[in-house]
């Protein structure tokens, strides 16, 4: 079978990568190709545009790569119409997907969307557009298929593939040993995004909070897990902005530092969930250009951005937001969770039950889900 697939960012293609894992397992002479990065790569995917190509981060960035991204989009619908998969899978990135799924539908390809977008969040339009563009949905969260049925969207809940990647419980010991780390080392992980656009905005006010824990608490250590192809570009920030704390940074080995980590300073994203299912107390912080800024606040239905906090639907985790992600601020919110470790044992046991709620064999129920859109379609 040919399966055509489109994953934008570093977390999807983590998501993609492990969906891949399934789908080998019930066709394993399965073909895929399309756009993604290196997690589909090891599961035999073909890329023909890297997935870090989609990767900008708020309006003003999709602004300036506007048209090298529309170009793309065009050139890949052009060659997915002349050699037509069996099934167009995309993966996140609405932006992109959207547009590309309304048009391989109307040409009787099915289409189906991994990962409902935040229409519960904000911009709820979108779900009268996802009727138009795809024929199935593929939804992480247990009260999203309601929501998109009630717009005419067929959709099926799969759980969240990391519930199943990442151990209920954590291995901090194992992950500590190979990081280097003693057992009573306190460690902070500091994760300021995976995208150039957050790298910029986020880790500034990051490293000038982990400059401040440092001269409060110098026997702290603090890890950073660098996404591919950022290193020149964190390294002059960390020069620039940590002043004497002792930041390790490593390439990749994300899960690594959040299973060993104390707690974590982190941008909100799918890195938040992450390091929920790590069970890690957490500050998200994030920031981003003043137009785009602007322009999400508006939209925004919910109280709340992270998605550890929308799916307690509670701050259970604080959120330092813009002008408020600032260093002092972050360097004290990190301070509350290191000492106060009922806290600390409260959210994780929260932390537990939300992991698994999110454990459903995802890789199998989106593989099933896709079988029957293809059956329906013979």
């Amino acid at each position: 079978m040919r399966l055509a697939m489109v994953a934008g960012e570093a977390s999807g293609d983590l998501l993609a990568g492990l969906l891949l894992g399934g789908l080998h397992e019930r066709w394993p002479a399965l073909a895929a190709a399309g756009i993604g990065g290196p997690k589909m790569a090891a599961r035999g995917f073909e890329a023909w545009w890297p997935s870090d190509k989609l990767a900008v981060h708020g309006y003003a960035d999709a602004l300036r790569h506007y048209r090298e991204i529309k170009g793309i989009r065009d050139r890949l619908g052009d060659r997915l119409l002349a050699e037509p998969p069996a099934v167009f899978v995309g993966v996140d990135a609405p932006d992109f997907n959207l547009g590309l799924e309304k048009r391989l539908k109307a040409a009787g390809i099915p289409s189906v969307h991994f990962v409902c977008p935040s229409i519960w969040a904000w911009r709820g339009g979108r779900a009268k557009k996802m009727a138009a563009s795809c024929d199935h949905v593929l939804c992480l969260f247990p009260f999203e298929p309601e929501l998109l049925q009630r717009h005419g969207v067929a959709a099926t809940y799969v759980g969240h593939p990391l519930a199943d990647a990442i151990p209920v419980e954590p291995p901090r010991a194992a992950a500590r040993a190979a990081l280097g780390l003693g057992e009573g080392d306190p460690v902070v992980a500091v994760l300021p995004g995976s995208r150039r656009g957050e790298i910029e905005h986020i880790a500034p006010a990051f490293l000038q909070a982990a400059a401040r824990l440092h001269r409060q608490r110098p026997e702290l250590r603090f890890l950073l897990p660098v996404a591919p192809g950022l290193r020149a570009m964190v390294e002059p920030l960390v020069a620039a902005h940590a002043g004497d704390a002792p930041i390790q940074l490593l390439d990749g080995r994300s899960h690594e530092v959040l299973a060993a980590c104390d707690v974590t300073l982190i941008a909100s994203g799918t890195a938040t969930l992450e390091a929920a299912l790590f069970k890690r107390p957490m500050v998200i912080g994030y920031r981003m250009a003043w137009l785009s800024w602007q322009l999400m606040r508006r939209m925004g239905y919910l109280p709340w951005v992270g998605l550890p906090n929308i799916l307690a639907r509670d701050f259970v985790v604080p959120e330092l937001l813009q002008d408020r992600c600032e260093p002092e601020g972050l360097a004290r919110e990190t301070l509350a969770w290191l000492d106060d470790a009922p806290r600390a044992r409260a959210l994780q046991a929260r932390f537990l039950d939300l992991h698994h709620l999110l454990k459903r064999d995802t890789a199998r129920r989106a593989t099933d889900a896709l079988a029957q859109v293809l059956e329906s379609r013979s």
